[in-house]
């Protein structure tokens, strides 16, 4: 049977939290959905509690990531999705019941190769900010206005799995993958936005985040960024203009 979406997860000492976004998800999978969880070797009892659910839910499927980094971490979990659509997860937030709904039907009714959605942020005990995604990053459509200033927050992504063969592999010398898989899916297709927060995320000690680099290395990151933009881009041109030969 053909699987609708497939959960793309990166877990890496994820016990305090885990339980809460595995359980917020599953409620509204169909039996033929996937959770693919990719797991960095951990310290704490994150493989214990993940292994137990895949025991007693066969749409969780543990896939082990050996090269130790979160960027390493979503292209393993991406690679082994067999979904049509990719709902990429972080460990730690909560996924408000209507979430996946909204997505589809948005995806089904105009068809977009990738949808970023509004979230509102919470604390470590879910209590709200006040704040929302769309709010702090300003969050817009555009190429180059998401290279300036990224706007993709990848636990509030879904992307067609058409869009696989042109994101993966991530490159290692990135920012980070929200970023790229982002900026990818504006070049190749329509990128829509949905400013109705449809979870809870969740901003904590742990998180990781890249927003307060110094200057230099943000100047870095982005070099690096469109180098390996446009090293993507010639490549599959080379192989589109090989296959066509």
């Amino acid at each position: 049977m053909e699987i609708r979406l497939s959960v793309a997860m990166a877990v890496y000492n994820g016990e305090k939290y885990i339980k809460e976004q595995i359980e917020s998800i599953l409620k509204q999978l169909n039996k033929n959905d996937e959770i693919v969880i990719s797991y960095n070797k951990s310290s704490d009892n994150t493989l214990k509690i993940i292994e137990e659910y895949s025991q007693s839910d066969q749409r969780i499927k543990i896939k082990h990531c050996i090269k130790n980094s979160v960027i390493d971490n979503f292209n393993n979990a991406i690679l082994n999705c067999k979904g049509k659509y990719i709902f990429l997860a972080d460990q730690d937030d909560i996924w408000y019941p209507y979430k996946v709904e909204k997505v589809i039907e948005k995806f089904e009714k105009n068809n977009p190769i990738c949808i970023l959605h509004n979230s509102n942020v919470v604390n470590s005990n879910l209590i709200p900010t006040g704040e929302s995604l769309f709010e702090i990053r300003d969050v817009r459509i555009g190429f180059f206005r998401n290279i300036l200033k990224n706007g993709y927050q990848g636990c509030c992504m879904a992307f067609d799995s058409k869009l696989i063969p042109y994101i993966c592999p991530i490159p290692r010398k990135i920012p980070m993958h929200d970023q790229w898989i982002g900026l990818i899916a504006q070049y190749y297709g329509r990128v829509e936005l949905i400013n109705e927060p449809l979870i809870a995320y969740r901003r904590h000690q742990n998180n990781v985040s890249k927003n307060n680099l110094g200057f230099s290395i943000k100047i870095i990151n982005r070099f690096n960024l469109i180098c390996n933009i446009v090293h993507r881009f010639y490549i599959l041109k080379e192989n589109k203009r090989s296959y066509r030969a």
